[in-house]
């Protein structure tokens, strides 16, 4: 009787632990899906976004360590600056800067409008989308310029402030798409 008894809890527990390992399969499964749609839709995600400039629309914006006025302030950036979006929380938006450095704005402090960072330590403004063409300006390290449509196959039609209207390599700029 002893052996039938332990026969039937050996049963059980054969049950019992089949029962747990069709479980624990199909949540691996489920979750293995879930964990595959998640990275899927946060890569397409953040390709979308990854690419979406804005600029500063004020002359000293700052720029705090989370959403909120009584957050850390981290730095201010001047008018025209280029950030990247990262996350937009309607009033408040996640930014990151040419350097990767993530931070938080208001909204209401930035403009669609968008501009580029010259990255290079010297930038070329040609006068047309090919290194062959018409030097119109050099430009130094740290210059911001306006992005306009128009610009191919590596190049970004961009304005200087001074009205200065070219091409500048996509490679020495950081803010276009």
């Amino acid at each position: 009787m002893h052996s039938k008894n332990n026969s039937k809890l050996n049963n059980k527990l054969t049950v019992s632990q089949t029962n747990l390992l069709i479980f624990l399969t199909k949540t691996a499964k489920t979750g293995l899906i879930q964990f595959s749609l998640f990275f899927c839709a946060l890569f397409f995600a953040s390709v979308s976004q990854a690419l979406e400039f804005k600029s500063v629309n004020i002359a000293k914006a700052i720029l705090y360590d989370a959403p909120s006025t009584e957050a850390g302030k981290l730095y201010i950036a001047s008018q025209s600056y280029p950030v990247e979006i990262i996350v937009n929380l309607n009033t408040w938006i996640k930014i990151r800067d040419h350097v990767g450095a993530l931070s938080w704005i208001e909204a209401k402090h930035l403009s669609p409008k968008q501009t580029a960072l010259v990255t290079a330590n010297i930038a070329e403004i040609r006068q047309a989308d090919d290194v062959s063409s018409t030097l119109l300006a050099t430009l130094d390290k740290d210059v911001v310029l306006e992005v306009l449509p128009g610009g191919k196959n590596g190049w970004v039609k961009v304005k200087h402030r001074d009205g200065i209207v070219g091409f500048v390599q996509n490679m020495a700029l950081w803010g276009s798409n």
